[in-house]
C-alpha cells in the first residue's frame, strides 16, 4: 500500500467538502468526475467504477464523497484478501456520516475518526474489536508492531467471547492495552505478550513489540552503509532483541548528514535523530565505555552510548554496552516505557527550496505541492504564500517584503538548523531570478557547520518564460535566452553587453524586471541594441499577472516597445528575425519556426533518377 491519499468527488457539491477536508489532509489529491467535478481538482477520471478500481489496485487510500453503495459497487470485484486491502472511506456529501467501509486495521478507522472530528460528523466504525473491546489488536499504536498478525484472531475472539485472555507485558508501556474495556485473566490458554525481545511464535500467544529500544550509533566519515547494518544486525541477533522493537537510531549531530546512519534508520524504518556534544557529555557518568580519544574528536566521551543514554532519559537503561566494526560503533538502550522518536533530539535538518510556478495551482508540480504538505516551516513572500494557502495550512509561515531576499533565505537556513523542514517559497522557478542561487550562496560564503550538514534540495517550478510561451504559441521553439533588466544586483553595463550579445546572437530574448518605478530607460535601451539586429515588426510578448487575476497577453511590434507597455508583473518576450505572428480563426499565436519547413521540403521532392542531370 502507498501513502497516497484520494478524495474521489462525483459533483460540485463534493469539491467543496474536499477543499474543506484539504485543509487538514494537504498532501491529499482530489480526483473530480469529468464535466461534473473539474474545476479545482488534481486529476480528472472519465468513468468512475474503472477509477476507483484503479486507484484501490495501487493501493491509495480512497476518501468517496459519494454513496456507500458507489464504492462497494464498483470494489466488490477486486476483494477477498482484507490484509492486503488499503483503507476505503465513504463521506456524505454534508460531512455528517464518515464510514470506514474497507482497511479498518490499515488505518480506515483511525482516518475515519479524524475525518469526524474535522468535520464534526460521526465515524460509523462497525469493526467489532474497536467497538466491544476499545482497542484494536491488529493495529496497535504508532510504533508497535505485531510479530504474528494472524494471531490476532483468535486472541480477539476470545475477548468478545468473554474467554480467559492473559497478558504478559516484558517491556514498554502497554497502557492502551490495559486501560480499555477488556479484563485480562491471571492464567489462561491463551495470552498476549509484550516484548523486545526476539522470540519465535508460539501456539497461543499474541505477540506485540513496544517501541522500547533506542540504537545509538557511531562511525568514521563515510564509512559504507553495508558495514553499519551488519553490524547492528549481528548485535541484535547474539542479544536475542527485536528490531521492530526499535523506536530511533539516534547519534551526535556531527554525523546528521552521514550516508550510513540515514540508511540504518531507512533499513530499520524508524527516524534518525541527533544531539550535540554537550547532550552527550552529560552522560558520560553513565557510559561504559568512555573514551578520551572520541572526546578529542567531538567533544564528548562516547558516541553511541551516549545518544542512546541521552534518549532514553534518566528512568531508562543500557543493556547493550558498545559494539565495534572496523569503522562502525553501535549501543543499545532501553526506555522505562514507550519512546516517541519526535521528542528525542532533533532530525536532521531539511531545506526545500521550491518554485511555485505563475501563481495558477494548475502551474505547480506535484513535487512542490508535496513538499509544502511536508514542511513545518514555509518561508517567503507574502503574496506568494498566499498563492499556495491551500497547501500549508496549519504550516507556520515566515513571510518578509519583497526586498528582503537575503532575510528570507537566511530564515529559511536557520529553521532548517534547528532541525525542522523548511521550505523557501519562490514564484516561477527557484532556479531562474530566485532564491535558490542566494542559498547556495550563504553556504559558500560562510561555510557554517550547522548549514552544510543540511538536508537541502531545489524542486523546479514553471518559469514565467515557459507560462508567457505556451499562452501565446511557440515563440521559443528556437534558441532563447534570458536577461534581466534589473541594476541592483547586476551593473548595467554588463547587462548592456549581454543584450547586444544575445542580438547578434538572433536568439529569443525574455526579459524579466523590464521596468520599475524608477528604472524607465532600460527597456528603452534594450529595445533599441535589439532593433539593430532584427526588424521593426519583430513580434513582442507581453504577459502580464500570469496564472493569477487580471492575467493579460497582447502582442505588439518591437519598434512599438516602451516603458509604457511593462511593469515588474510584466515578461517581455521578444522574437527573433524568424519569429512570426499568425491569426488563425479566432486565435492569435506567435511561433519561432525551427526548420522543419525545410525538412518537409526536403522530403517532398522527388529523387532524382539515376544518370539524370
Amino acid at each position: 500500500m502507498t501513502n497516497e491519499i484520494a478524495i474521489v468527488v462525483l459533483d460540485q457539491t463534493g469539491l467543496q467538502l474536499a477543499g474543506r477536508i484539504r485543509t487538514f489532509l494537504s498532501h491529499a489529491r482530489v480526483h473530480g468526475l469529468a464535466g461534473r467535478a473539474s474545476e479545482g481538482a488534481d486529476e480528472i477520471f472519465d468513468g468512475t467504477a474503472d477509477h476507483l478500481r484503479t486507484l484501490f489496485s495501487a493501493g491509495e487510500t480512497i476518501i468517496g464523497v459519494c454513496a456507500s453503495g458507489i464504492l462497494i459497487r464498483s470494489l466488490a470485484p477486486l476483494l477477498g484478501n482484507k490484509h492486503a486491502e488499503p483503507p476505503v472511506i465513504a463521506v456524505s456529501s454534508d460531512g455528517a456520516s464518515v464510514v470506514p467501509l474497507l482497511g479498518g486495521h490499515h488505518g480506515a478507522n483511525a482516518l475515519a475518526a479524524e475525518l469526524a472530528g474535522h468535520l464534526d460528523g460521526t465515524a460509523a466504525v462497525t469493526t467489532a474489536g474497536d467497538v466491544q473491546l476499545g482497542m484494536a489488536l491488529d493495529e496497535p499504536p504508532a510504533g508497535w508492531h505485531v510479530q504474528n498478525p494472524d494471531g490476532a484472531k483468535a486472541i480477539t475472539a476470545a475477548l468478545l467471547n468473554d474467554d480467559p485472555v492473559g497478558l504478559i507485558v516484558e517491556a514498554g508501556d502497554a497502557g492502551w492495552l490495559q486501560d480499555g474495556q477488556t479484563e485480562f485473566a491471571d492464567e489462561a490458554n491463551l495470552s498476549i505478550k509484550v516484548t523486545d525481545r526476539a522470540v519465535a511464535n508460539s501456539s497461543g500467544e499474541y505477540i506485540l513489540n513496544p517501541p522500547s529500544l533506542v540504537l545509538g550509533v557511531g562511525c568514521e566519515r563515510d564509512a559504507e552503509p553495508s558495514e553499519l547494518i551488519e553490524l547492528v544486525t549481528q548485535t541484535l541477533e547474539s542479544e536475542s532483541l527485536s528490531p521492530a522493537s526499535i523506536a530511533c537510531v539516534v547519534s551526535i549531530d556531527l554525523k546528521s548528514d552521514e550516508a550510513a546512519v540515514h540508511a540504518l534508520a531507512a533499513h530499520l524504518g524508524v527516524p534518525a535523530r541527533f544531539y550535540n556534544a554537550e547532550d552527550l557529555e552529560r552522560e558520560a557518568d553513565r557510559l561504559v565505555n568512555p573514551s578520551d580519544i572520541v572526546f578529542h574528536e567531538t567533544g564528548c566521551h562516547g558516541v553511541a552510548e551516549g545518544a542512546a543514554l541521552a534518549a532514553v532519559g534518566e528512568s531508562g537503561n543500557l543493556i547493550v554496552a558498545k559494539h565495534k566494526s572496523r569503522r562502525a560503533t553501535c549501543a543499545i538502550a532501553r526506555a522505562g516505557g514507550n519512546i516517541d522518536a519526535s521528542t528525542i533530539g532533533k532530525s536532521q535538518g531539511n531545506l526545500t527550496i521550491v518554485g511555485i510556478g505563475p501563481g495558477s495551482e494548475e502551474w505547480r508540480t506535484p513535487q512542490v505541492t508535496r513538499a509544502l504538505a511536508q514542511a513545518d516551516d514555509v518561508v517567503g513572500y507574502g503574496l506568494y504564500l498566499d498563492l499556495v494557502e491551500d497547501v500549508i495550512v496549519g504550516k507556520t509561515r515566515h513571510q518578509s517584503d519583497l526586498a528582503q531576499e537575503e532575510a528570507r533565505a537566511r530564515a529559511a537556513l536557520e529553521l532548517a538548523a534547528e532541525g525542522r523542514r523548511a521550505v523557501l517559497v519562490c514564484s516561477g522557478d527557484a532556479g531562474i531570478y530566485a532564491l535558490a542561487t542566494l542559498v547556495f550562496e550563504l553556504l559558500d560564503r560562510e561555510n557554517r557547520d550547522d548549514w552544510n550538514r543540511l538536508a537541502i534540495s531545489v524542486c523546479p517550478g514553471v518559469s514565467a518564460i515557459q507560462a508567457a510561451a505556451s499562452r501565446i504559441g511557440a515563440p521559443i521553439g528556437h534558441d532563447f535566452c534570458t536577461v534581466s533588466l534589473s541594476d541592483l544586483l547586476t551593473p548595467w553595463e554588463a547587462i548592456r553587453q549581454r543584450l547586444e550579445g544575445a542580438a547578434m546572437g538572433g536568439f529569443v530574448v525574455a526579459l524579466y524586471n523590464p521596468v520599475s518605478k524608477k528604472r524607465q530607460q532600460h527597456i528603452i535601451e534594450a529595445r533599441d541594441i535589439l532593433l539593430q539586429h532584427r526588424p521593426a515588426e519583430t513580434p513582442v510578448v507581453l504577459a502580464r499577472n500570469l496564472g493569477r487575476e487580471g492575467e493579460d497577453i497582447s502582442v505588439i511590434r518591437l519598434d512599438e516597445l516602451g516603458p509604457d507597455k511593462a511593469d515588474m508583473l510584466t515578461l517581455v518576450l521578444i522574437g527573433n528575425a524568424q519569429s512570426r505572428v499568425i491569426d488563425r480563426g479566432i486565435g492569435r499565436w506567435v511561433y519561432t519556426p525551427r526548420g522543419y519547413a525545410k525538412k518537409m521540403d526536403a522530403a517532398e521532392t522527388p529523387m532524382a533518377v539515376d544518370g539524370a542531370a
